[in-house]
């Protein structure tokens, strides 16, 4: 069965929240959100990831991007949501917060200001692509579906 994810766009005071990653060396930023268990929709997968990865209070998520990664990374439901309150950090009964602890792959949410968003790396390169047009021209009432090559 093909891995299916939910991710969060989420925004505030022209900043976009980024999942900073460390993983045994090789850093990169991501959208905040993870798999989407079984019995789950898509939805609550949403809100439960948020919550284990930032521990902010969310609200209106719109499907904005399905991504196809393929085979090896799966579908992602990307969701434009509203910033209703909290600040980011990992909640302690996280899968995130526990393999931080250890020190050799690290996950920290963090604000990045938008304006900064072009020159970090962020992953997949399609999707950060697809994000600086939409953050810049405004989503359009339709789904976008990128296709990522792996």
């Amino acid at each position: 069965m093909m891995r299916k994810t939910a991710r969060a766009i989420i925004i505030k005071d022209n900043k976009i929240l980024l999942m900073y990653r460390n993983k045994f060396g090789e850093e990169y930023y991501s959208l905040i959100g993870g798999a989407i268990e079984v019995n789950e929709t898509p939805e609550e997968a949403l809100f439960r990831e948020v919550k284990e990865e930032t521990t902010l209070i969310i609200n209106s998520p719109k499907l904005v991007i399905i991504e196809d990664a393929g085979s090896m990374f799966g579908i992602q439901y990307i969701y434009l949501c509203q910033y209703v309150s909290g600040e980011p950090q990992l909640d302690q009964n996280s899968m995130e917060f526990k393999i931080t602890k250890d020190g050799k792959n690290i996950y920290k949410p963090l604000w990045l200001d938008v304006n900064l968003l072009s020159g970090v790396n962020l992953l997949p390169v399609e999707l950060k692509d697809t994000l600086l047009d939409n953050l810049n021209n405004g989503f359009p009432d339709d789904v976008l579906n990128i296709k990522i090559n792996s």
